[in-house]
């Protein structure tokens, strides 16, 4: 049973009838340009096959009514003018924070998704969009705009979930194509579709190590980067160079991040220039030299991601090149490479790596033009 199926079949269990409408909004994965979205930098994420499903249907009433099929069949039902957060940040929050910003009420929702959580991979934005899409198409065709919904959810992720995130996962999701990257200016919010070669695959590969932003210190990361901003007179790290960033008086600490905040904006046009020249061998360099950067210099790599990305970078050779992706503490690791290399990769990594619980590795493989797996209907 697919997704959408699952899902309309779990609103229909609890409500008593068929929904309106399924919402979808696909997970991401970032391929490069990790920590710069905050500084107004250049990313390149890429929407994924798994995603957030979201059905609806109007009532007589003010209430919004939620109910999440992945956790018990958990229940929140609540008055979007004064829904106040809950003490512990979860899904509740999110669809909270959603339906206030969109001042929707009247609306019944069952929601379910196939991202593992804490993954890396936008779960939380995927569950935030694919909940502005659903109460969009409540109020009727013309309200669901890409990027209001994406900067709703990235504001629903402040307020709401304390993770003062970038915009890209909401741009990403709200706004890329299937099956191809998006390169995101975040500071303009523009957009251009990279197409990534037929014959390439992207890996995504669970490193068993479930992270957790806010614990991870991620808001931390951001604070350097605006400490460094501040120093250096300018007013994102995106103005800054590295010539800049040497010559200034920074906190050790806070130099190391600015660093790799510069360095890893010019890796972005590096990665893109390869992709467009079909260089797998250039790209693979520079999905390595961002991992690096990550572990050494941002510090948000961790022990198990390091041999999950070594052993994934042996396997694949030069033709290729992994790092992880997300915010970092854990999560997941992205490659690409051949798609004829790809049987022989995953083999020897169910062979090799070993998660830090022992748990079976979770193996994803994206292809250029491959269709998420649910659609707004």
């Amino acid at each position: 049973m697919s997704l959408i199926e699952r899902t309309r079949t779990g609103f229909s269990k609890a409500y008593g009838h068929s929904p309106s409408g399924v919402a979808f909004a696909p997970g991401r994965v970032n391929l490069i340009g990790e920590h710069v979205d905050y500084n107004d930098g250049l990313v390149l994420p890429m929407p994924i096959a798994a995603g957030t499903a979201v059905a609806w249907s109007l009532t007589d009433d003010a209430d919004v009514e939620a109910l999440a099929l992945d956790y018990g069949l958990a229940r929140d039902r609540f008055d979007p003018k004064t829904a106040e957060k809950p003490a512990l940040p979860g899904w509740q929050s999110y669809v909270r924070g959603m339906a206030q910003l969109s001042g929707h009420a009247g609306v019944k929702l069952a929601i379910a998704g196939s991202i593992p959580r804490g993954s890396g991979l936008s779960s939380s934005a995927s569950l935030c969009v694919a909940v502005g899409q659903a109460l969009a198409a409540a109020r009727g065709p013309s309200a669901c705009d890409p990027l209001q919904i994406a900067r709703a959810a990235q504001h629903v992720e402040h307020r709401w979930a304390g993770v003062n995130c970038g915009i890209m996962d909401q741009m990403a999701i709200a706004a890329g194509q299937p099956g191809a990257a998006l390169l995101l200016d975040c500071r303009s919010l523009e957009t251009r579709r990279i197409d990534l070669p037929e014959d390439w695959d992207v890996m995504i590969v669970q490193s068993g190590v479930v992270r957790g932003l806010v614990e991870g210190h991620y808001n931390a990361r951001r604070r350097d980067c605006e400490a460094a901003a501040a120093a250096l007179g300018v007013a994102s790290l995106r103005d800054a160079d590295a010539a800049m960033v040497g010559a200034a008086d920074l906190d050790p600490v806070v130099r190391r991040r600015a660093i790799h905040v510069v360095e890893e904006i010019a890796r972005v046009r590096t990665a893109v220039d390869a992709i467009e020249a079909r260089d797998l061998t250039g790209l693979g360099a520079t999905l390595r030299a961002s991992h690096a950067s990550l572990r050494d210099l941002f510090a948000v790599s961790v022990p198990a991601v390091d041999t999950l990305v070594d052993q994934l970078n042996k396997a694949i050779g030069q033709d290729g090149g992994a790092r992880m992706t997300g915010g970092g503490f854990g999560g997941a690791v992205v490659a690409i490479l051949p798609s004829d290399a790809a049987v022989r990769v995953r083999a020897q990594l169910e062979r090799d790596y070993r998660s830090p619980d022992g748990a079976a590795i979770q193996i994803m493989i994206e292809r250029a033009g491959t269709l998420p797996a649910g659609t707004m209907r």
